[in-house]
């Protein structure tokens, strides 16, 4: 008995010192890393950001760092609402997984017995279309595909999903992955179709009131009048500006969330928790499994094993990107929003996750989400910030394209020959109209693409869309049929839009007053 005793006491004097020294390497790890946030904010010229971290059920970090606004010098705190864009994904998910646990639909139900008017480019996919199809990217559609369709236009949800057929496919079906906000925009409408709620209704009444979760909105008019809201910001070469906040509240399913790290805390314990607030479930460990299960896989470059060389698969499930990362399972996905970029990230088996918001169209989120996993997960000490900053600088820089006046071929006919409506089936209008030496461009269910259009060299001209500054010059391209404007083709080099996909013909029977 005295032997047992002395074993007792041994065993609680080594799980004091144990559980005071992990206590201790906490307090040191967030204070190093609380150092280097505010470093790393610097060095990226990021007007401002929010950090959370939980561990073991709890929240060991909620903080805010630099400006909301670099004009008006507020600054963020954690509770500070930005757009989270695509992290909103794994919320659509989600809401799908608890009516697969309440039998309303199952994983492989068909889309188009539960939306008639969903199609797509062929017969034999629309037919076979499902649910999991929907969450995981593998439509056969190229990433981003019909974007312009909903980014800023006032179409409606249904229009746009309706619109799928005039897609073309970049590969075969269940082959390949394309990250597809459509798909999810569709995910939404069947939320609202089965559950007999509107989509931002349920979000609210099922995840986001029972998880406390009381300043995350679901339409950007709900922030519109608040404080304590980020500004956007553009970065162009060395100069750093605030933008507007856009409308985005027809993206449904696919990006509608704007939130805190306060309240994506909550988020991250839910889902550290496997599904449950307290003892209460709201969706089974069983449907969250589903959706960190990989359904499409990424090849890994030689450069990134090179970088990440423990990491040996990366993948999409349901609204969520899995790899592994020294030896665990990571679970996370990124939100773009012109001018704010966020992440959310956990990994389960070691109870541990983090959020990261900014407010700038740029990767820092990336170089503090590693730094973040070495510590928790890792005795690796790699500084990432420096080590990504080069990219983004590279990536900042913005070469202004000049039309060379002396060897540039003149248009092949008058400016006002090309002035006009323009259609696009895919589309809609498009209205080029010409005053004196002057040409604009304006896609018209989308007041942001108004373009400023320049002579470049016979029938190409230059365009930029002065109120996206976030992309860069581009190119509209006319195409002639004898003495007359047959169609046009715009052509803006970016990562996110492609232009191209619409073919805007040229309306002759629509007559245009001639601007003086």
């Amino acid at each position: 008995m005295a032997n047992f005793k002395i074993h007792l006491l041994v065993v609680g004097i080594l799980f004091f010192f144990t559980t005071a020294s992990f206590s201790q390497a906490t307090n040191y790890q967030l204070d190093s890393l609380d150092a280097y946030f505010q470093k790393a904010l610097n060095q990226w010229q990021v007007p401002g950001m929010s950090i959370a971290i939980v561990k073991d059920g709890k929240v060991l970090l909620s903080k805010g760092y630099g400006l909301r606004n670099i004009e008006k010098k507020d600054l963020v705190d954690s509770k500070t609402i930005f757009p989270i864009a695509s992290n909103t994904k794994a919320f659509t998910a989600t809401a799908i997984a608890m009516l697969v646990d309440e039998g309303k639909l199952n994983w492989n139900t068909k889309v188009k017995d539960i939306l008639p008017y969903f199609t797509l480019y062929d017969e034999f996919v629309t037919e076979h279309f499902t649910v999991i199809d929907l969450l995981s990217h593998r439509s056969g559609l190229a990433t981003f595909s019909g974007d312009l369709l909903w980014y800023g236009t006032d179409y409606s949800r249904e229009t746009v999903i309706s619109k799928l057929p005039m897609l073309k496919p970049q590969s075969e079906y269940r082959t390949t992955f394309g990250y597809s906000n459509i798909m999810y925009i569709a995910a939404g409408e069947i939320i609202e179709a089965v559950a007999g709620i509107s989509y931002e209704d349920f979000l609210r009444t099922r995840i986001l009131q029972p998880l406390g979760m009381n300043n995350t909105y679901c339409s950007l008019t709900e922030i519109e009048k608040l404080d304590n809201v980020c500004t956007p910001h553009n970065k162009v070469n060395d100069r750093v500006f605030p933008i507007q906040l856009s409308n985005w509240d027809n993206i449904g399913g696919a990006g509608i969330l704007n939130s805190n790290v306060d309240d994506l805390s909550s988020w991250l314990l839910f889902q550290l928790n496997n599904g449950k607030i307290g003892d209460n479930s709201l969706v089974s460990k069983q449907q969250l499994n589903k959706m960190r299960t990989p359904y499409v896989s990424f090849e890994m470059s030689d450069r990134a094993r090179q970088i990440w060389p423990s990491i040996h698969f990366k993948a999409y499930g349901l609204g969520w990107s899995l790899n592994d990362y020294h030896g665990n399972l990571v679970v996370s996905h990124s939100g773009g929003y012109d001018g704010v970029i966020t992440y959310t990230c956990f990994a389960p088996d070691q109870n541990f996750g983090f959020v990261i918001l900014t407010n700038s169209n740029s990767s820092l989120y990336n170089a503090l989400s590693y730094k973040i996993l070495d510590s928790f997960l890792s005795n690796d000490t790699t500084d990432w910030s420096s080590f990504f900053v080069p990219y983004q600088r590279k990536g900042d820089q913005r070469e202004t394209i000049i039309a060379d006046t002396e060897t540039a071929n003149k248009p092949s006919l008058e400016l006002k020959e090309y002035a006009g409506l323009y259609q696009s089936e895919l589309y809609g209008n498009a209205l080029i109209t010409v005053k004196g030496k002057k040409m604009t461009v304006q896609l018209l269910h989308t007041a942001m693409w108004e373009g400023n259009v320049e002579m470049f060299d016979k029938d190409t001209f230059l365009i930029e869309f002065k109120k996206v500054p976030s992309l860069p010059q581009g190119f509209i391209y006319f195409t002639l049929k004898g003495d007359k404007v047959e169609q046009f083709i715009i052509d803006v080099p970016n990562p996110d839009f492609d232009f191209t996909e619409f073919t805007f013909k040229r309306m002759d029977w629509v007559k245009l007053p001639e601007e003086k």
